[in-house]
């Protein structure tokens, strides 16, 4: 509360209009005078390493235009950027409790409970022939997910099963035998 009223003091002192004639007059400098260097010079050359040739830098004029990047204390974050030329890009994760392998000094592999990321992001680009792309992504338990409408998509096949064929049969039928005492009567 004391840091808010201070905050708040200072913030009407710094509004407040002044009666002071501000004239600023910038300092001169007058040059420094350097001496003999207290070094010398190494006795071997240095190597000579050319620079990267450029012909011609198509991609000058392409400046950031906005950025913004979060981190936060529970381990989730997001950032983002757009460019001069339209293109952008959004991520995000999230630090998740999921099922993985953990594995022990003798490299035994048990299930249990670990700490994962999950991503969710998108981009937004122009290409040079003037196509524009969208891609979004969401990666998690379940593997990587890209959805866009340039993704090359795998045909549907729509497979007929077969059936097996059915057929009648009628299963014979097993005579009765009643037995008989040895005076000829039958035994029930």
């Amino acid at each position: 509360m004391k840091l808010f009223v201070i905050a708040a003091v200072l913030a009407v002192a710094a509004a407040a209009p002044s009666s002071y004639k501000q004239e600023y007059k910038p300092p001169t400098y007058s040059p420094p005078a350097y001496s003999k260097p207290a070094y010398s010079a190494p006795a071997y050359p240095a190597p000579a390493y050319s620079a990267p040739a450029y012909k011609d830098n198509k991609y000058a004029d392409i400046t950031i235009t906005s950025q913004s990047d979060e981190r936060n204390l529970d381990g989730s974050s997001q950032w983002s950027y757009a460019q001069s030329d339209y293109t952008t890009r959004e991520e995000s994760q999230v630090q998740k409790k999921m099922q993985g392998v953990a594995y022990d000094s003798y490299g035994k592999a048990t299930y249990e409970d670990v700490m994962g990321n999950t991503n969710k992001g998108s981009s937004y680009w122009v290409s040079p022939e003037g196509e524009k792309f969208t891609l979004t992504w969401a990666a998690d338990e379940e593997g990587f997910k890209p959805q866009g409408a340039h993704l090359p998509v795998a045909p549907v096949h729509v497979y007929e099963l077969p059936v097996a064929p059915v057929h009648e049969y009628e299963l014979p039928v097993a005579p009765v035998h009643i037995p008989f005492n040895g005076k000829g009567y039958k035994i029930y």
